[in-house]
């Protein structure tokens, strides 16, 4: 890595800063200047960016050196000629078919409210994040690798005002600068068997060694979820370290930069951290491929990351996706999905399931120093991607955790149609180290949220949305977890609110309406709000359901001036934090 070209960082730190300085005031770069033409030229906002597509797609793009054509040549050799018939799974015309279609950018843009009136504490701004690559790719796709897209509705007064922008990672920067694909995309570019699987690293290797673009930089996409914590707001992606964004007083949103303090080069961040509401506090961790395979730390409330901890007790890589905190204690899953690079080498993805291995829980006190009181129970059967909440009961000798487990994991990467899920309560007794797991609710449950001030404390509802397939939903329900007993071990559900046929959503996120009195009112006094799309009509639209309500009736809709393709996850942000936000 030290013979990284010099001259290459230098010529794009000075594109990033030209890029942050257009942003900021003239925005007089070619991009910018056609995003001005949006403002005023209606429909024509169409026509110039597809020019601008058309331009990459034919190979003429006017930056384009003679050796970056010349890598642009061999990728297209190898999705001709070498990469072997594509599934569905990793099929662009298949995986951006319908409404996960990319969208272009769109500027702040009015919305008409349809029905019902928005709540005052609705003051603030939804955000979603999501992939939404820039170009349509021409070899294997998978959906988690489109280039980050948050969708934010600003709200205020009772009026709304919708903009989609994509975040600005170092690989959108550079990939947008040279017109066509550079960095390998993570969970894609493995998927065509072992010539195309090596033909892909020997031409990274070559663009990284020419000074094409610099690892170092990161290679992420920012496009799973958000998080607001030390006074700023992130994209984030667990394959990179956080992009700071925030949202200007007319809705529009600007991405700041890669947050390079919390991590150094080639490290990353999960895309789940955990924010404790009392103190402010974000803990975090990340996993890698190579030892140590996971790290946990955490970011006090100024925004300084905290000694690092390494946890050397997880023998092998593994995709550790979320985790969840208690009052004193972290739990992270080692579940049977693997991290095996030398799979490349055999001609298989390296990311995939060993349905030998069996599934642990780890535990660590929450400040932890090192990993010299960790230990881990097994949970055979039990395969987490998210995790709900967690807490202790009776005097802290029992650690609760809600998450969904896959069913089915085998099918996790490449037949999302396949897999079905069970929420369940873990109960981990920390003096026998012995666990007992009940089923709280059936269903292809999972994006479940609670009140988020409840984070790490115990709550008494979660809210899930319907799979069918995740990410695409159709419908919430309402869970509660009181109902969960020794004497009940049945289905919790205590509402449940389904779409109308032909319209789909996404994760739902709770607002209290009280978010300054959280104590004095009830954990579910709030609003679920959430991205819909009708299939049928092609319009998407922002509703806001009452979380207290029997059926979780709709009490405002927003139509919104473009669709939302299904995503992942979001956040709200009230306006006193958005205010916040403005001065950085």
């Amino acid at each position: 890595m030290k013979g990284f070209s010099s001259s290459f960082l230098q010529k794009h730190s000075q594109i990033n800063s030209s890029v942050r300085i257009n942003e900021k005031h003239n925005r007089t770069s070619i991009s910018h200047r056609t995003r001005v033409i949006f403002f005023t030229a209606g429909k024509r906002r169409i026509f110039l960016r597809s020019r601008k597509l058309a331009d990459s797609d034919s190979g003429t793009h006017p930056n384009k050196s003679l050796l970056t054509n010349i890598f642009k040549w061999l990728d297209d050799f190898i999705c001709d000629f070498i990469d072997p018939p594509l599934r569905p799974c990793v099929d662009p015309k298949h995986v951006l078919s319908g409404n996960f279609a990319a969208v272009e950018e769109l500027p702040p843009t009015a919305c008409t409210v349809i029905e019902g009136s928005l709540p005052p504490c609705l003051n603030g701004a939804y955000i979603r994040n999501g992939p939404n690559p820039q170009f349509f790719p021409r070899g294997p796709y998978h959906l988690f690798d489109g280039d980050g897209m948050l969708h934010s509705i600003r709200i205020s007064g009772g009026e709304a005002v919708f903009c989609s922008r994509f975040v600005r990672t170092y690989k959108y920067d550079l990939e947008r600068e040279s017109g066509s694909p550079v960095i390998l995309n993570v969970f894609s570019a493995f998927n065509g068997g072992l010539l195309s699987s090596l033909s892909r690293c020997v031409l990274a290797s070559g663009r990284a060694l020419a000074g094409e673009f610099d690892p170092r930089r990161g290679i992420g996409v920012a496009n799973t979820s958000l998080a607001l914590f030390a006074g700023k707001l992130f994209a984030l992606g667990e394959s990179d370290l956080p992009y700071s964004v925030k949202l200007t007083p007319d809705g529009d949103i600007i991405t700041l930069g890669r947050h390079v303090s919390f991590g150094e080069p080639y490290m990353t961040m999960t895309a789940h951290p955990k924010i404790a509401a009392d103190s402010g506090e974000a803990f975090a961790f990340r996993h890698s491929i190579t030892h140590p395979y996971l790290t946990y730390f955490r970011i006090n409330p100024d925004g300084i990351k905290q000694p690092e901890v390494p946890i050397n007790s997880l023998k092998q890589a593994s995709l550790v996706h979320d985790f969840a905190v208690t009052e004193n204690y972290a739990v992270f899953s080692d579940s049977q999905i693997a991290i095996k690079p030398a799979e490349i080498l055999r001609g298989k993805a390296p990311i995939g399931v060993d349905p030998g291995k069996v599934p642990r829980l780890g535990i660590i006190r929450r400040y932890a120093v090192d990993e010299s009181e960790m230990w881990w129970v097994e949970a055979p059967g039990f395969n987490m991607i998210h995790a709900v909440n967690a807490w202790e009961e009776d005097g802290g000798d029992t650690v609760v955790m809600v998450a969904p487990n896959i069913l089915g994991v085998e099918n996790v990467l490449e037949r999302l149609d396949l897999i079905q899920t069970s929420m369940e309560r873990i109960e981990i007794n920390v003096k026998t180290k012995k666990m007992n797991r009940k089923s709280v609710c059936s269903g292809n449950l999972d994006f479940a949220v609670i009140n988020p001030s409840y984070v790490g404390k115990k709550n008494r509802y979660v809210y899930a949305a319907i799979g069918d397939p995740m990410p695409k939903t159709v419908g919430v329900v309402k869970i509660d977890l009181s109902l969960s007993t020794a004497a009940n071990s049945g289905d919790c559900t205590v509402a449940r609110h389904l779409y109308p046929p032909g319209c789909y959503g996404g994760e739902p996120f709770f607002v209290p309406k009280e978010p300054n009195k959280s104590a004095a009112t009830a954990e579910d006094d709030g609003y679920l709000v959430s991205y819909v799309h009708d299939e049928n009509s092609k319009e998407s639209k922002f509703i806001v359901m009452d979380a207290k309500s029997p059926n979780l009736e709709i009490v405002a809709s927003v139509k919104l001036p473009q669709r939302v393709p299904y995503g992942f996850h979001g956040i709200f942000v009230p306006q006193c934090e958005l205010e916040r936000l403005y001065d950085n």
